[in-house]
């Protein structure tokens, strides 16, 4: 065989092997996406709708406990009252009128 004819078929291979390495499965590592990223304590604390029993336990009826959380700004638990014009976060508070609150909460 020619030297040019052996330097053909080289490329050939080369070029059909990297043909096949582009075709093949992805691992699931790769398909699944991204590994979960955990909440942390205050992004868990601050989510609607997730407030510990012990909050629960003190609201008064009335409230809707779905949409309350925690809020940074004052370290008390609002929730939405929805009126007839608009929606508005209010204080949630106990059964005997104070607002829910985290006892020497700081926002740091």
């Amino acid at each position: 065989m020619t030297e040019a004819l052996m330097h053909k078929r080289t490329i050939t291979a080369g070029a059909a092997l990297l043909f096949a390495a582009g075709c093949a499965i992805p691992s699931a590592e790769f398909t699944d996406g991204p590994p979960p990223v955990e909440k942390t304590a205050l992004e868990t604390l601050t989510e609607v709708g997730n407030i510990p029993e012990s909050v629960v336990r003190l609201a008064a009826p009335d409230q809707d406990l779905s949409t309350a959380r925690f809020m940074v700004e004052d370290g008390c638990y609002w929730y939405e009252h929805s009126g007839p014009v608009e929606v508005t976060l209010v204080p949630l508070r106990s059964e005997g009128g104070s607002p829910i609150c985290l006892k020497g909460y700081v926002d740091a």
